[in-house]
């Protein structure tokens, strides 16, 4: 069985990967409007580390979160700054989780459509969500004609 925790550690690897892809991209280029789902290349991998942030200050009862807009992020010194924070959050986190921590329950969702998920449901949504954007930003790249940074899970 994989352990979550494996999962998180690999989209970290993953994050750091693309961001210094980021790095070979003009910064016009970074934060182009291309019609995806947070329109630019920045907007996407900051807001998956927003869900992260987000979903920390709901498993740790905290209010840690970056509350800053995309466009507040003017340059790849920033943004790498917010990813080591929320890298270092995660592990931290993570660090504390025991067998019996996995299966504590929360009731997450509006008001009205509640559902009850684990801790161990909500890692492996943010794990989804990594994942699910990055595909994203593969696509991006390959419309760029750029070649996305590949990191073979192991």
């Amino acid at each position: 069985m994989v352990d979550i925790r494996d999962l998180l550690a690999y989209n970290d690897a993953e994050n750091r990967a693309f961001f210094k892809a980021f790095s070979e991209l003009s910064w016009r280029e970074f934060v182009k409007n291309r019609e995806a789902s947070f329109h630019s290349i920045r907007n996407i991998f900051i807001h998956t580390l927003h869900a992260a942030d987000y979903w920390l200050d709901f498993l740790q009862n905290d209010n840690q979160r970056s509350k800053k807009k995309f466009e507040e992020y003017k340059n790849l010194k920033e943004i790498g700054t917010y990813m080591r924070h929320v890298e270092k959050r995660m592990h931290d986190y993570l660090e504390t989780l025991t067998p019996e921590n996995l299966k504590k329950k929360y009731e997450v969702g509006p008001k009205g459509k509640t559902e009850t998920k684990t801790v161990e449901d909500i890692l492996v949504h943010i794990f989804e969500e990594e994942v699910h954007h990055r595909g994203e930003l593969i696509a991006l790249f390959w419309q760029m004609g750029v070649e996305p940074p590949v990191i073979y899970y192991a």
